[in-house]
């Protein structure tokens, strides 16, 4: 199929309304959020979510979030919206932060993975916000991108893994935040955050007096289905080796690096590094990639994946990036690097 590329100009009414067409007949459209880029299709059409997970070469057991536009629909979707939930919705929407619900009849299971809860946001971009009033249907969205891959932060990342996958893609530029949205399941006794992001676990206990990271959010095993998406399979890697060296002390973290970085080019191999701006320099590599700064998270969040997909771009075999712990960011930049890296730390 031919992808449709279309700037996401809210004041262009003839894209949007052939956006809403498409996803009202079934197709696919991705769309810019405040995180990153969703691939959009009719969340209550079962067959339109099996064409998510085909684009993707997505696992049919990891849930899509729906996407809507007002609070009153989560009344449609939900069985059930307790106290906390409400005071989240009134707090956090719209903005970055999903929340799980059990789910009415009406929500297929091929959009909730089989389970019979469902994850809910409502975005703060007004172009995805915009596709969802025009188009009239619930957006069941997961990251544009195939599975496995960094999530897209631009249209071309989109059109890079999509072109020819999907009906359409609406280019807002670069998104804001980089990095998907919290989840938090409100379906037990506690809160309990099941994915990290710009929502903190402290701005939650802030709300609601209470929350949990669940245990299984680092490491979900084989045959345990995963109640959210990122929680059980690879995601955001590229295609070369990628290491997280740490150290509490950073002298020890750029000598370890350079080391490595001299091996694998002595072995005849490409390598590039991730690092703070104010480290740049200090790199004895020809692909340093300044990540930001860790003094302003947001700046690293923001270009984590782009960054990702640029080590593939240059053909990078390894890749070592210094640790993003710090701030009220920290742990959800760290969460993502850590899947995209399978793991692999090394201490110094």
């Amino acid at each position: 199929m031919e992808t449709i590329l279309r700037k996401a100009d809210i004041n262009d009414e003839e894209t949007f309304a052939m956006a809403g067409d498409i996803l009202k007949a079934g197709g696919l459209v991705a769309f810019p959020t405040e995180t990153v880029y969703g691939l959009g299709g009719d969340a209550l059409n079962s067959e339109a979510a099996g064409k998510i997970y085909s684009a993707k070469g997505r696992p049919s057991d990891n849930p899509l979030i729906v996407h809507i536009a007002d609070t009153n629909s989560v009344y449609e979707l939900a069985e059930y919206v307790p106290e906390g939930a409400k005071l989240l919705m009134e707090a956090f929407w719209p903005g970055p932060l999903t929340i799980i619900f059990k789910k009415k009849s009406v929500v297929p299971d091929t959009t909730t993975g089989g389970l019979n809860t469902v994850a809910i946001r409502m975005p703060s971009h007004p172009g995805a916000l915009k596709l969802i009033k025009d188009s009239g249907v619930f957006i069941a969205a997961p990251s544009a991108n195939l599975s496995g891959r960094p999530s897209p932060t631009t249209a071309a990342h989109v059109m890079e893994d999509m072109n020819g996958r999907i009906d359409m893609v609406l280019d807002g530029g670069p998104v804001g935040i980089g990095i998907e949205s919290t989840i938090v399941d409100m379906t037990g006794e506690r809160p309990t955050i099941l994915r990290p992001g710009y929502i903190s676990g402290k701005m939650i206990k802030d709300v609601v007096g209470d929350c949990i990271m669940d245990p299984a959010l680092e490491s979900v095993g084989a045959g345990i289905r995963p109640k959210a998406p990122g929680m059980k399979y690879t995601h955001y890697a590229p295609k070369g080796e990628l290491s997280i060296v740490e150290s509490d002390d950073i002298e020890k973290v750029i000598n370890k690096i350079n080391e490595l970085v001299q091996e694998k080019k002595e072995q005849g191999f490409k390598t590039a590094v991730i690092c703070d701006t104010e480290n740049v320099a200090r790199y004895n590599c020809q692909h340093v990639l300044d990540a930001g700064s860790r003094k302003n998270e947001i700046t690293v969040s923001a270009a984590l994946y782009s960054l990702l997909r640029t080590c593939d771009d240059i053909g990078a075999d390894y890749i070592y990036t210094e640790s993003f712990a710090e701030g009220d960011m920290g742990y959800a930049i760290m969460n993502r690097l850590i899947k995209a890296a399978g793991h692999r730390i090394i201490e110094v």
